[in-house]
């Protein structure tokens, strides 16, 4: 694919996809949902519903699109992501697809982040939190490990 096909293409592809803001919204809720894995998991997903189910995207521009971020340092699926949503709606697209799709990242970390402040103080718990090793995972459960036991400064625990 030469430059003038692709600019061709982008530029058919803007005029001709029809697909509104609130669809594109939804369908990258869903690529983002079930974008657990890893890259290539995550870049399977967006296939499977961008140019499988929902056709916004050849085969050749998606192919295109992977070999081009793939040769960007960071993480190809985000910029994959992002690409496409821009493609679809210029700015605001791709700002939407590349927020969506680390946001249940992000929401992971948080709840992970919001366990840890509630069990972290304790420190027959923190173990288990904070780096559990192979034998000392079960005497860090029952709190009978004296490295992790709750020291009586430590109320509440």
């Amino acid at each position: 694919m030469n430059d003038t096909t692709a600019a061709r293409d982008v530029a058919e592809l803007r005029l001709t996809h029809g697909v509104s803001l609130r669809e594109a919204f939804w369908t990258w809720m869903r690529v983002a949902a079930l974008s657990f894995g890893g890259p290539a998991g995550q870049i399977a997903v967006m296939h499977r519903i961008l140019v499988e189910e929902k056709r916004w995207v050849s085969e050749e521009r998606f192919l295109h699109a992977l070999n081009y971020c793939m040769l960007l340092p960071g993480p190809e699926a985000q910029q994959l992501a992002t690409y496409i949503g821009w493609l679809m709606h210029r700015t605001l697209g791709g700002i939407m697809a590349g927020g969506l799709f680390v946001l249940p990242g992000a929401v992971a970390i948080m709840a992970l982040s919001y366990v840890y402040a509630g069990l972290g103080q304790c420190s027959d718990r923190r173990g288990a939190i904070l780096r559990p090793q192979g034998g000392r995972a079960g005497d860090c459960h029952r709190g009978r490990g004296a490295h992790w036991q709750a020291s009586p400064q430590e109320p509440g625990c």
